[in-house]
């Protein structure tokens, strides 16, 4: 029952605030006829209309896969580096200067480059999503590294452990942590260039959707593409928090032990 009732709380505390928004906007626009604002029940069957329909193939399914394939790429080249620059001060030192000017560069500037560059295909795109997500997996990680508890290196080596057996079994455990804190962060900086760069000559996707609706003055069927990506953006959440309490779970009990908990 303590867990029922526990996990009816924690609905609530997930819900509450977004349905009393979606009422509150229910309840400002019923009756009324507001041009940039309609109704809710407008928006509900625009939005089945539109996205339970052929764009489902042709804008959704592409968006995600680009997501999905430059936060990929954001991860991977954000932890490979991160470990590298962390375990190497001099190296570190070496290409700091670089890495905080290219990292003060916000990526929607890069989209005229990139398009000059590989096109205005999937590759611009993606391209976008990991030159903007890879800094917060980059430093989280590079923290993460120099924060390795010393006696835990120590032990390590006493234990002959070097080279990828050390990097498996210490570094990388260790640094989880910092990791997917930088995960979470690159997840919602990946989700919004997703759809900036398909703002950008583009012929699918959710971005370039919404802007063809506000340039058609579809104004319900504007609103419901925004909805769509809340909804993505909190489904991707919740998926998330599913990655973080598998891959932390040890880090977790360990701080709960600690407390006394």
């Amino acid at each position: 029952m303590r867990m029922l009732a526990a996990g009816a709380v924690r609905l609530a505390y997930l819900l509450g605030l977004p349905a009393a928004l979606i009422a509150l906007w229910g309840a400002v626009t019923a009756g009324d006829r507001y041009l940039y604002y309609p109704p809710l029940d407008e928006i509900a069957a625009a939005f089945g209309e539109t996205w339970f329909s052929a764009r489902l193939a042709d804008d959704v399914l592409p968006s995600l896969g680009r997501l999905a394939a430059g936060y990929s790429g954001a991860v991977l080249a954000g932890v490979a580096l991160g470990v590298l620059l962390g375990s190497r001060p001099r190296l570190r030192a070496l290409s700091e200067p670089a890495l905080e000017f290219c990292r003060a560069l916000p990526p929607p500037v890069l989209i005229p480059v990139l398009m000059l560059v590989a096109g205005i295909g999937d590759t611009m795109k993606i391209t976008v999503i990991v030159t903007g997500a890879v800094w917060p997996v980059l430093l989280n990680t590079v923290q993460g590294v120099r924060s390795v508890d010393e006696i835990l290196a120590d032990t390590a080596r006493c234990y002959g452990l070097t080279g990828a057996a050390r990097l498996r079994r210490l570094v990388l455990p260790a640094a989880s942590p910092a990791i997917v804190t930088g995960m979470r962060q690159a997840l919602s900086i990946a989700l919004i260039l997703m759809v900036i760069g398909e703002m950008f000559a583009s012929s699918s996707g959710l971005g370039f959707a919404i802007v063809q609706f506000q340039r058609g003055f579809a104004i319900p069927e504007m609103w419901s593409g925004i909805f769509l990506l809340g909804l993505v953006g909190f489904g991707l959440s919740l998926l998330f928090g599913l990655f973080e309490s598998r891959v932390l779970g040890w880090y977790r009990g360990l701080r709960n032990a600690r407390r006394g908990e």
